[in-house]
């Protein structure tokens, strides 16, 4: 058996899973406007924007602009996975109108932000956001189970940016820390739905390990499709607390002891297979971060 498709046997647990998430994200419901500090806002038209406004340090500004050229890409991942769903579980397919609902504001928060403390030339935002848009994104991968592996990875990659970018925001303006906190909470609900879902599929069916292999050694983020996203993605994990060891610390090395790929049993040899190169790329990412951790000292 490798279907890649979701098992129908599971609606009852995934609807148990979508009614407590929407008790949890009904608990913390918000509004992008209670996060903004509003008294800051001027006109742009009777003071315009000029360079000596910015008051943040450009990595921060860096990924702020990057997670909301990220966030804005949500037409076309919305799109992606509601084509993907089409004709599989229904619960799913509510699940995903309920995540677009929640992630909508997200993209609003970063720029009304960026604007109104007139950290970024409105213009050249413009431009970078329609540039983006434009792009679209499109993944290498088309079925239910391996988009619901690479959103699992996905929203955890985006709650460990805004929590460790926080961090750092906090020490130059705490309103920025606390946006970005609260923008975590919801992508820490999206990534626990998502995650069970793929761990329920696990513990029923060990071969979908078959499928889990092309995503996660293949993962990245949708925005990748943004201008200049390499320089962006550098100066963040020099100077704004997000590279590639938080990636393997706080995302892979989560996710795959999430799953419990170690002790998964597949049957078929081709998922069997699959599980000892996943668990092989995570040695060899595990021995790179250890020598560059070496190499630190």
């Amino acid at each position: 058996m490798l279907t890649n498709d979701l098992d129908f046997r599971l609606e009852p647990r995934l609807k148990d899973l979508y009614d407590e998430h929407k008790k949890r994200s009904a608990k913390i419901d918000w509004g992008y406007h209670e996060f903004l500090p509003w008294d800051k806002a001027q006109d742009f038209r009777r003071v315009p924007w000029d360079p000596s406004q910015v008051t943040l340090p450009a990595s921060v500004v860096t990924a702020i602009e990057t997670a909301l050229l990220t966030e804005v890409n949500l037409p076309w991942f919305t799109s992606h996975l509601a084509q993907t769903f089409k004709g599989s579980l229904s619960i799913v397919k509510d699940f995903v109108y309920t995540w677009t609902a929640e992630e909508d504001q997200h993209s609003n928060l970063l720029e009304t932000y960026l604007l109104i403390t007139r950290s970024v030339d409105p213009n050249r935002l413009h431009e970078l956001h329609k540039m983006t848009v434009e792009n679209g994104w499109e993944p290498d991968f088309h079925t239910p189970f391996e988009t619901m592996v690479y959103t699992s990875m996905q929203e955890l990659a985006t709650m460990v940016f805004y929590n460790n970018v926080a961090k750092e925001a906090n020490k130059h303006d705490p309103d920025l820390g606390r946006l970005l906190r609260r923008l975590a909470k919801d992508e820490t609900l999206h990534y626990a739905f998502y995650r069970d879902v793929i761990k329920f599929h696990l513990q029923l069916e060990p071969n979908y390990c078959y499928h889990l292999g092309h995503v996660i050694k293949n993962f990245q983020m949708p925005g990748a499709v943004m201008p200049d996203f390499e320089n962006r993605m550098a100066i963040i994990a020099k100077e704004a607390n997000y590279g590639p060891l938080e990636y393997f610390d706080q995302v892979l090395d989560v996710i795959i002891k999430y799953w419990d790929i170690e002790n998964l049993r597949p049957i078929a040899p081709e998922a069997e297979k699959a599980r000892l190169d996943i668990l092989n790329y995570h040695a060899r990412m595990k021995r790179v971060k250890e020598r560059f951790m070496r190499s630190q000292k």
